[in-house]
C-alpha cells in the first residue's frame, strides 16, 4: 500500500500550491473554457476579499452549491481561504430541506444558480441571518483566464420561485426581518482586485473549515464538521487510491461536484474535465475527445450506459487506450452492469465504499478488480478498517459477517450534534452501522445497509424532510418514507401514508377510487416543496406506520419488505 503523506496546511493551500507549481496547466475545463490553476486561485482570493468585506457578524457562515461549473472551485476555495465557515448545499435540495439546512447553519451569504436562488429568495422573511444571495453564472470565468466576466442581469425583484433563474440586481428582495440583496457573480466580484494579502488569521489544521447535511442512520438531516485536516488528508489519500497525477485527465460526468473529487484532483495537479450533458452515451465520446484518463460516473447513468445498445456498436467511442478507469462515485453498481461495460470498453469499473455521513471515501477496488456483489475494496492509504462483533469491540473472525468500523485522519467525529452511528468512538473507531465481512487479502464486503439514506440520481434523500412535508398536511396523521429500488436511478421515493379520515365509504387501507384521489392530491402538494430525487413516486395508504417495540418506527423491516415487493415486481 503506498505511504500516505499529507501536509499539515490550510485546505485552500491545495490550490495555491499547485498554482505556484504549474500555473498555467488547465486546472477545470469546461464546454465554454479552460481555467489554469492560476487564474483560479487569483479568482479565489478575489472570492475571499468580498466574503470578508461582506459578512456582518464574526461566526458568518458563507453557504455554496456543490453546482457542476467553472464558478465552484473559486467559491470552495475562496470562502475557505476568507476564514469563513462553508456550508455546501445540494444544487438539487428542495424548498423544504433548503430551509431547514440555511437555518441550522446561520447563512449570511449563499453562492448559487438561479433556481436555487429564486427557492432562497422566497424563504429570505424565514431566514433572518441570510442578506446576500449571489447568483452563479456556469459561463462566467476569472477575468485572468482570457475573457472577461459578464454583466450583471437586468435588475428587478425576485418575486419567488421561477422555473430557471431569478431577475437579479442590487437592489433588496422585502423579506419580513430585513433585506436581502441578490447580485450575479460578476456583479458581485466588480471591482474587487486579487491583489494583496485576505488578512485573516491562518487556521490550523483541526479547524473547522467546511459545513456540510446529511442525513444520519435514522434519516434525520445532522450537520457535519470538517476540518482542514479532514478534507487535506481525504485529497492527499484519494489522490493515492485513483492514482492520480498531474498528467492525468478527471473526466467529470456527475451532477454536481464532490468536494474529495475536486481536492484530490487540484492536491495531484490534474486536469479536471466537467461534463454537463446526462447522455452516457455521448459523455462516453466526450471523454474519448479529452483523452480522460480516470471517468467518474453516477451508477445510474453507468447503468444507462450498460444498457445503450449503441454500446455494441459504437466502437469509435471506445475511451482509447488513454483511460485507465471508470470510478463509480455516489453509489454502487450492479455487478453484472460492471461486467458489461468492462468487456464493452476493455477498462476496469470500479467500486469504492464512503459515508455520506461523514463526505469521505473509506475504501477503493485497486485496478483489475473483478465486479462482485457487495465488494467494495481495500482501505485507502492511511485508512483502517475493522469488522466486529456487533455490540462489542471485538474483531470477527475472516469471512464472518459483523458491523464495519473504519479508522482515518479523513473521518470527521460525525454529526456535530448527534451521538450513535457515525460518531468515533475514543479510539478513534467510527461505526458505520454497516454490516460486512473482510476476505483473506483485507478486501471488504458489505452484506447490509442498516441505514435509511439514499440516492435519487444523484439526490442524497432525507426520509425525515420528505416526512415533514407530507405531515403537514392535514390530511395527513402519520407517514413514514423508505427507498423503492430502482435500477436506472439507484432508488425511488415512496411513502406510506395514514389518512386522518377516510374518504366516505372506504378504510385507510383500501384502493378505492376516493382514496387514491386523495393520495394523488397530498403527493401533488408535497413535490411542490420537495427538490427533484425527493419527489414522491410510490405512495401508499396505511392503516398505522409500522413500529419496533418501543414505538420507533421499524425503517429497516420496511425497507426489507419494500426491496423484495420491487425485486418480485422485476421478476414478473
Amino acid at each position: 500500500m503506498p505511504i500516505l503523506r499529507y501536509l499539515e496546511s490550510p485546505l485552500d493551500d491545495l490550490l495555491r500550491r499547485a498554482a505556484d507549481r504549474d500555473g498555467d496547466a488547465p486546472a477545470v475545463v469546461t464546454a465554454q473554457a479552460a481555467v489554469t490553476f492560476a487564474a483560479l486561485d487569483r479568482e479565489a482570493d478575489r472570492i475571499a476579499h468580498y466574503v470578508r468585506r461582506t459578512v456582518r457578524r464574526a461566526d458568518a457562515v458563507v453557504a455554496a452549491a456543490t453546482t457542476l461549473d467553472a464558478a465552484f472551485p473559486a467559491v470552495y476555495y475562496g470562502t475557505v481561504r476568507s476564514g469563513r465557515l462553508l456550508a455546501l448545499l445540494d444544487p438539487l435540495m428542495g424548498q423544504a430541506a433548503l430551509h431547514e439546512v440555511c437555518t441550522a447553519a446561520g447563512v449570511e451569504i449563499a453562492f448559487v444558480p438561479g433556481p436555487l436562488a429564486a427557492l432562497l429568495a422566497a424563504l429570505a422573511d424565514r431566514l433572518p441571518r441570510l442578506h446576500t444571495i449571489v447568483v452563479t453564472d456556469p459561463t462566467t470565468r476569472p477575468a485572468s483566464s482570457g475573457r472577461a466576466p459578464g454583466g450583471s442581469a437586468p435588475g428587478g425583484p425576485v418575486p419567488g420561485r421561477r422555473p430557471s433563474g431569478v431577475p437579479v440586481s442590487g437592489a433588496a428582495v422585502f423579506g419580513g426581518r430585513g433585506a436581502c440583496a441578490v447580485v450575479t457573480l460578476s456583479a458581485a466580484l466588480a471591482g474587487v482586485s486579487a491583489g494583496g494579502p485576505v488578512g485573516r488569521a491562518r487556521p490550523g489544521v483541526d479547524a473547522v473549515a467546511c459545513l456540510q447535511f446529511a442525513p444520519d442512520g435514522a434519516g434525520r438531516l445532522k450537520s457535519v464538521r470538517l476540518t482542514h485536516r479532514n478534507l487535506v488528508a481525504g485529497a492527499a489519500q484519494t489522490a493515492l487510491a485513483h492514482r492520480l497525477g498531474a498528467a492525468s485527465v478527471a473526466f467529470n460526468h456527475l451532477p454536481q461536484y464532490h468536494a474529495v473529487h475536486l481536492n484530490s484532483a487540484v492536491h495531484a495537479g490534474a486536469r479536471q474535465v466537467l461534463c454537463t450533458d446526462p447522455d452516457p452515451f455521448g459523455a462516453l465520446a466526450e471523454a474519448a475527445r479529452a483523452e480522460a484518463t480516470h471517468y467518474y460516473g453516477l451508477p445510474a447513468r453507468l447503468h444507462r450506459l450498460a444498457d445503450d445498445p449503441r454500446l455494441a456498436t459504437g466502437r469509435a467511442h471506445l475511451p482509447g487506450r488513454h483511460l485507465s478507469a471508470i470510478h463509480v462515485s455516489g453509489g454502487v453498481l450492479a455487478p453484472e452492469r460492471a461486467r458489461v461495460l468492462r468487456d464493452a470498453l476493455r477498462v476496469s469499473v470500479l467500486q469504492g465504499y464512503g459515508l455520506t455521513e461523514v463526505f469521505t471515501l473509506s475504501h477503493h477496488q485497486p485496478p483489475g478488480s473483478r465486479p462482485g456483489l457487495g465488494a467494495v475494496g481495500v482501505p485507502l492509504p492511511g485508512t483502517e478498517c475493522r469488522v466486529v462483533v456487533p455490540g462489542s469491540t471485538r474483531p470477527a473472525p475472516v469471512w464472518s459477517t459483523g458491523e464495519v468500523q473504519i479508522r482515518g485522519p479523513q473521518l470527521s467525529h460525525g454529526p456535530a450534534d448527534s451521538p450513535g452511528p457515525a460518531a468515533r468512538d475514543a479510539d478513534g473507531w467510527l461505526s458505520t452501522g454497516d454490516t460486512g465481512y473482510l476476505d483473506a487479502d483485507g478486501g471488504l464486503h458489505l452484506v447490509d445497509a442498516h441505514r435509511s439514506v439514499f440516492t435519487c440520481d444523484d439526490a442524497l434523500v432525507a426520509p425525515s424532510v420528505v416526512e415533514r412535508v407530507i405531515g403537514q398536511d392535514p390530511r395527513v396523521a402519520e407517514c413514514i418514507v423508505a427507498d423503492w429500488p430502482d435500477p436506472a436511478r439507484g432508488a425511488l421515493v415512496w411513502a406510506g401514508v395514514v389518512l386522518r379520515e377516510a374518504p366516505e365509504g372506504d378504510a385507510p387501507g383500501g384502493n378505492a377510487p376516493d382514496v387514491l384521489d386523495v393520495l394523488d392530491s397530498v403527493a401533488e402538494q408535497a413535490n411542490a416543496r420537495l427538490g427533484p430525487g425527493e419527489q414522491i413516486r410510490r405512495l401508499e395508504a396505511l392503516d398505522a406506520v409500522p413500529r419496533r417495540p418501543g414505538g420507533r418506527p421499524a425503517r429497516r423491516e420496511l425497507r426489507l419488505r419494500l426491496h423484495a415487493l420491487a425485486a418480485g415486481e422485476a421478476a414478473a
